[in-house]
């Protein structure tokens, strides 16, 4: 069963690749389209999630789904939320976790709570079916940048329970514990339970 990921990130891809199930097989819409953009401009995760799966899946006239996501920092009021992949536009995240970093200096360990969120998304153009999960993993901002692996703001989130950041943990165990493992084991299972003539037709 082929299923596209709305996405041109090809670590989320690898990332969605590692948790899936067995019968599914997901793609990457840049392997058929290049340069397709969506504009994410919704106010929520969810609402980023609906509007890149429906224009993306209109597009291919097959299967999507897709996932936005974020960090939300509790002291920052939620920032960077919907926008953590595109403030500070053409800068790395390096520079965008020194930047952080730099607003939550002098904050103690304990009130640099935050979380990842993961909405995940599948919509079918073929018969019009669309539902959206969520998932979060809750954690806290690092003093600094700690570890090369994972990817975005892996290097300064440390999940509860561990004293290490996801860029120091490694991809393996990212994806037994993380947001968007949550929420596309939710969204798998859903897909699991409906039967197979209605998600490919």
């Amino acid at each position: 069963m082929i299923i596209y990921l709305a996405t041109n990130n090809k670590h989320k891809l690898e990332e969605i690749n590692e948790i899936k199930p067995k019968g599914f097989q997901i793609k990457g819409m840049f392997e058929i389209l290049k340069n397709f953009e969506v504009n994410e401009d919704g106010k929520t995760f969810i609402e980023n999630s609906i509007k890149k799966a429906i224009e993306t899946g209109r597009v291919l006239r097959a299967p999507v789904i897709a996932d936005d996501s974020g960090l939300e920092i509790d002291i920052l009021n939620g920032f960077p939320g919907v926008y953590s992949a595109r403030f500070m536009e053409n800068k790395t995240y390096i520079e965008k976790m020194k930047y952080i970093l730099k607003k939550l200096e002098n904050v103690p360990y304990e009130k640099r709570s935050a979380r990842f969120v993961c909405s995940a998304t599948y919509y079918n153009p073929k018969n019009n079916t669309l539902f959206s999960v969520e998932g979060e993993i809750k954690g806290y901002i690092s003093y600094s940048i700690l570890g090369k692996q994972g990817f975005g703001y892996d290097p300064i989130f440390i999940p509860e329970g561990e004293t290490l950041t996801f860029g120091q943990l490694g991809q393996d165990a990212k994806n037994k514990i993380s947001h968007r493992k949550h929420a596309f084991n939710k969204l798998f299972s859903l897909l699991l339970n409906i039967p197979k003539l209605e998600i490919i037709s």
